[in-house]
C-alpha cells in the first residue's frame, strides 16, 4: 500500500514510498541534506517496526501543537561512513523534550535533503507522532540560521545534540548565528556528524515559517521519475516539469575538489559540456553556477545535479569524475528574495563578490 495523495497533500508515508521520497528530497536538497540512500534504510527500518507514519499540512496544525523539529548536522561526506541508529534520531527530540519539559505534538523537517528529510520520518515512527508536510527552507542549507524560522523571530535554542557516542547537550545561545557557531564546534568534536532537534515551534507559528506541502513535493518528483523511466521518456525532463526549473548544462564532471572542514563539505567541480564549462561551487550544498568567470545562478536559487540518464540526484559527497550529469535550477521560496534573506543566505554571505542571480525558467 503507498500513500494517498489529496488535493492537500499526502496522507500518510510507508515503506513503499520511501524510494520516491528520498529521492525527490535529494533533489530539492540541492547536493546537501545527506545521502539519500542511507536516509531511506534507516526510515525504512523504523516504519517497518513501527508501521506508516501520519502527516499532517501545516494550515491544519492545532494553533497550540507542540512542533520539534529534528536533523543531521554535518559533513554528508562523514555520514557515508559513520551512520547514526535509528535510536539516536528519537533521542535528541526526547532530550530536548525532557529538558524543556514540554510534550511534543508532531515531528518537523527543517530542510529538505536525501537524509534531513527522512530522518524525521525516523522520529515519528519511533515516538507514534505525526509529522508535518512541510520544512524549514524549501531546499538545504549549510547554516543552521538559515532557515525561514529566523526570518519570523524564532529561536533555534534550547536545541539538542547527540552522537553515536551516547553523548547529548542542550544549547542555549544568545541568538542563532550564535547556535551555528557554537553547535558547529560541538559537531566537529563528535567526529564531523551529529543528530539535532531544534526550534520549537508553535502550531502557529509552523504555519507561518514553514514551507508548506514539501513533502507531497518530494513524492511527486521521485514518482515523476519513476515513471519516466517505466515509460522509456526523460527522467531529467520529468523533474524539470516537477520542479519548475530549467536546465543549465549537460555534461561530465572533469574535476572535483572536495575538502571536509569545519564540519562541512566544501569545494568545486567543473562540469564540461557542448556550451564549454560550468564551474559548481558547494558548502554541503551547490551555492553557485559560473561560466566563463561569470555566475550563471547563486544561492538562494537552488542548483541541482542529475544523472544524465536515470534522473536520478547527484549529492556533492558523490560528485565524480567522469560522471555525465545534468545542471539544473529552480527558484526558491520567494521569501527567500527579502532584503533581509539575502543577507542571511545571499552569495556575499559565503564570501562571493556578486549579488544574487535568479534562474530564469
Amino acid at each position: 500500500m503507498t500513500a494517498t495523495i489529496t488535493g492537500a497533500g499526502l496522507t500518510e508515508v510507508t515503506v513503499d514510498d520511501l524510494v520516491d521520497l528520498a529521492r525527490g528530497a535529494a533533489v530539492l536538497g540541492t547536493g546537501g541534506g545527506g545521502d539519500p540512500y542511507v536516509g531511506r534504510l534507516l526510515a525504512e527500518a523504523a516504519l517497518r517496526e513501527h508501521g506508516p507514519v501520519r502527516l499532517v499540512a501545516p494550515d491544519d496544525l492545532p494553533t497550540d501543537a507542540c512542533v520539534v523539529p529534528v536533523a543531521m548536522m554535518g559533513a554528508p561526506t562523514v555520514m557515508v561512513e559513520k551512520t547514526p541508529s535509528t535510536e539516536l534520531v528519537g533521542h535528541a527530540v526526547t532530550a530536548l523534550a525532557e529538558h524543556l519539559g514540554i510534550t511534543p505534538t508532531h515531528v518537523a523537517c527543517i530542510e529538505a535533503g536525501g537524509v534531513n528529510s527522512t530522518f524525521p520520518l525516523v522520529a515519528a515512527a519511533q515516538l507514534g507522532l505525526p509529522l508535518v508536510d512541510g520544512d524549514g527552507m524549501g531546499r538545504a542549507f549549510p547554516e543552521l540560521q538559515m532557515v525561514l524560522a529566523t526570518l519570523d523571530g524564532i529561536a533555534c535554542t534550547p536545541m539538542s545534540i547527540s552522537d553515536e557516542k551516547g553523548n547529548t547537550g542542550v544549547l542555549r545561545t544568545v541568538d542563532n548565528r550564535w547556535a551555528e557557531s557554537l553547535a558547529r564546534s560541538m559537531t566537529v568534536t563528535m567526529g564531523c556528524s551529529a543528530i539535532i532537534s531544534n526550534y520549537v515551534m508553535t502550531g502557529a507559528q509552523a504555519k507561518s515559517a514553514l514551507v508548506h506541502g514539501t513533502l507531497s513535493l518530494c513524492v511527486a518528483i521521485g514518482r515523476a521519475v519513476s515513471a519516466a523511466r517505466s515509460a522509456h521518456t526523460d527522467p531529467v525532463a520529468a523533474v524539470v516539469g516537477a520542479i519548475g526549473g530549467a536546465v543549465l548544462h549537460t555534461g561530465k564532471v572533469v574535476d572535483v575538489i572536495r575538502r571536509t572542514t569545519t564540519g562541512f563539505a566544501r569545494g568545486e567541480a567543473v562540469v564540461a559540456g557542448a556550451d564549454g564549462d560550468l564551474v559548481l561551487h558547494f558548502q554541503n550544498e551547490h551555492l553557485m553556477a559560473m561560466r566563463d568567470g561569470a555566475p550563471v545562478v547563486t544561492t538562494p536559487d537552488l542548483i541541482i545535479v542529475l544523472d544524465q540518464d536515470t534522473g536520478e540526484p547527484v549529492t556533492t559527497e558523490a560528485l565524480r569524475f567522469g560522471h555525465r550529469v545534468c545542471v539544473l535550477a529552480a527558484p526558491a521560496d520567494e521569501r527567500w528574495h527579502s532584503p533581509e534573506a539575502i543577507e542571511l543566505v545571499g552569495p556575499r554571505y559565503f564570501g562571493y563578490d556578486t549579488d544574487p542571480v535568479r534562474v530564469m525558467t
